[in-house]
């Protein structure tokens, strides 16, 4: 059950945590929402979740007042670590705070499994985080984070439309990937400029090698670094037509256009072609 707290903007004006933009702070006060990422996240009961940049601690409160085995909170801002110090006053044994920059880190190595990740994301950290969790993604259960709205869509996103890209292919080859609520900028202190969205991503059974997903990130990059010109000239420096060739995709097409499976094909022939 839920205790009596603080409210988090006393919390904030106690503490004078002013979002700051450089750290792509915006922060989720309203615990009703908090609660309902939260259980959205599906049964927590053994699990251990990792939190990064929890901020005034809004949606580190709903993950104490669930069935989590334990809590691991990242944050960067020490203005939030003190926040996060007190709080964690109220469960010594789940909830354990780290001081660090979460993109240095191994979150792995610091939570024993099963584990999973709940976070509303620093917006300027949210992107390169994903792509970490993604190149380990066997390590974890589920993954229920907040993005914008942007990127968000483009994690989800299908073939042939404007938001496909290299984030949506990485993410849906490695999981499946759910947009499960969407929020306005009045959601947030400060508001930002533009809607924001949790998407749900839950790593398949089977997993790419580390030496596959490289390709991926290769052939990807290439293939969307020119989205514009049709595939022969995209991946021209990576082998271009031996390699569509050896794949049986045609050249004329452009990278929005194929699907995961076609571009997993191109990455299993660029690995095994060694070029």
């Amino acid at each position: 059950m839920s205790v009596v707290r603080e409210p988090l903007a006393s919390v904030i004006a106690r503490h004078d945590l002013a979002a700051r933009h450089a750290l792509g702070q915006h922060f989720l006060l309203d615990p009703g929402i908090t609660e309902r990422i939260v259980e959205l996240s599906g049964p927590l009961a053994g699990r251990h979740v990792v939190e990064v940049g929890p901020g005034p601690g809004g949606l580190t409160r709903a993950l104490i007042d669930s069935e989590a085995a334990s809590i691991l909170a990242v944050e960067v801002d020490p203005r939030a670590v003190t926040i996060i110090d007190e709080l964690a006053t109220e469960a010594p044994e789940r909830l354990r705070l780290i001081e660090a920059d979460a993109t240095t880190l191994d979150l792995t190595t610091l939570c024993p499994a099963p584990r999973r990740v709940i976070s509303n994301l620093p917006y300027n950290v949210a992107t390169p985080l994903l792509v970490g969790w993604l190149r380990q993604a066997a390590a974890w259960e589920r993954l229920t984070l907040m993005f914008q709205l942007e990127v968000a869509e483009r994690i989800c996103a299908a073939p042939g439309t404007s938001a496909y890209g290299r984030l949506g292919i990485l993410a849906q080859w490695c999981a499946r990937c759910e947009s499960i609520m969407r929020l306005p900028p009045g959601a947030f202190s400060p508001p930002p400029k533009v809607w924001s969205a949790v998407v749900e991503i839950t790593p398949h059974a089977e997993q790419p090698s580390p030496e596959l997903f490289r390709a991926m990130e290769k052939v990807t990059a290439a293939a969307f670094g020119q989205r514009r010109k049709m595939l022969r000239g995209s991946l021209k420096s990576i082998g271009g037509e031996k390699l569509l060739a050896a794949a049986d995709i045609d050249g004329a097409r452009r990278a929005e256009t194929l699907d995961v499976s076609e571009f997993d094909r191109l990455a299993r022939i660029f690995l095994a072609q060694g070029t």
